[in-house]
């Protein structure tokens, strides 16, 4: 040690010059060297997610299916009432964005023409919450050019057209779009999740609800199960009204489930929950997938208190003049609830409940 520090001592000032600039140099390559490996895996990374993303639009692209499920100004049906002309002249665009649900329970080899599932999903401009609001089937409405009829009903009509039409009449506002989906479709997405964790405001017993037994409280649930849930409506205290409660209760708990870190880490679950999503998916022809992917970054700030459930207002019960079992409206409630969704305002609206 004492020799190699009297060489150093030793050293011309040249010389120790040329030493330093040598290591400075040596230290360099070697930071280089280790940035250049750094930036690579980043490189690779970006590459690999980048190519992931590529796969999942390609997925998205291929499975989704494209129809003229809006209105056009050629193929929208005519008022046929002063009430309806009144309501359509009415009808404006909202703060935010309004996307119809539809959805179908038709099982294996049924024939299905009327909607089962009606949810008006809000999104606030501030892309702060979702609003899930619940249209009882058998809400009793005018359906341009087919007088008073249950709600779901002018699905059979006219598609989904004329169920926008007759929507838009009853609110006063603007639908943008429109996506349809089939209870089948759930249960892919359930089991692509790893199963999801419900809130059942009341509870089903196994017997005639397909062997499934649904506890009031929390149930951890696979898809099998899940379509169990959502289906049920016999045994529930109201019905249809107690079976939108719980479909919502389910869509939160699978929304929830798939933004869970569990799930958006692991790109094999994700690749399995989109392609799930959208086999059974049909979207109107303005909503791309650009669009969609969009919206969905835009939400990936919320939360399960940020998702709200709302039944649209109905007075009661009652008969229609034909003998069919039907929910009144409550008109007032009604123009109160369109009035929130087109101010922007749900938050305020008072009939809003957060689901567990």
């Amino acid at each position: 040690m004492h020799e190699l520090a009297a060489d150093a001592d030793a050293e011309t000032p040249p010389a120790r010059a040329s030493r330093r600039r040598s290591e400075r140099s040596r230290g360099r390559r070697w930071g280089l060297r280790i940035l250049a490996v750094f930036l690579g895996l980043v490189f690779l990374v970006v590459a690999l997610l980048g190519g992931f993303a590529l796969f999942l639009n390609h997925k998205v692209d291929s499975n989704v299916k494209r129809e003229a499920l809006l209105p056009s100004q050629a193929g929208a049906a005519s008022p046929s009432t002063p009430e309806e002309l009144s309501a359509q002249a009415l009808i404006a665009q909202s703060k935010g964005t309004n996307v119809l649900l539809v959805g179908s329970d038709a099982r294996p080899g049924d024939t299905f023409s009327r909607s089962d599932v009606m949810v008006l999903v809000h999104i606030p401009e501030d892309k702060s919450k979702v609003y899930l609001i619940h249209f009882p089937r058998d809400l009793w409405v005018s359906i341009p050019g087919h007088g008073q009829a249950k709600l779901n009903a002018s699905y059979a009509f006219g598609g989904a057209p004329l169920l926008v039409q007759s929507m838009q009449n009853l609110i006063g506002v603007r639908i943008d779009h429109v996506v349809k989906t089939d209870f089948n479709g759930f249960e892919a997405m359930t089991d692509a999740v790893g199963g999801v964790t419900v809130y059942a405001e009341e509870a089903s017993g196994a017997t005639g609800n397909g062997g499934v037994d649904i506890k009031q409280g929390w149930n951890t649930l696979n898809g099998k199960q899940a379509l169990v849930f959502v289906r049920e409506r016999y045994q529930l205290s109201e019905g249809d009204i107690s079976r939108g409660k719980r479909q919502m209760a389910f869509v939160k708990a699978l929304l929830m489930k798939t933004i869970s870190p569990e799930v958006i880490t692991n790109p094999g679950k994700i690749a399995q929950f989109t392609d799930a999503a959208t086999k059974n998916l049909i979207v109107d022809e303005t909503m791309t997938t650009d669009y969609m992917r969009s919206e969905a970054f835009a939400l990936r700030n919320v939360r399960g208190g940020d998702v709200v459930f709302i039944t649209a207002p109905f007075t009661g019960f009652g008969w229609s003049s034909d003998g069919q079992s039907i929910d009144v409206v409550d008109q007032p409630g009604m123009q109160a609830l369109g009035d929130a969704i087109r101010q922007d305002r749900l938050g305020d609206y008072n009939r809003t409940s957060v689901i567990p």
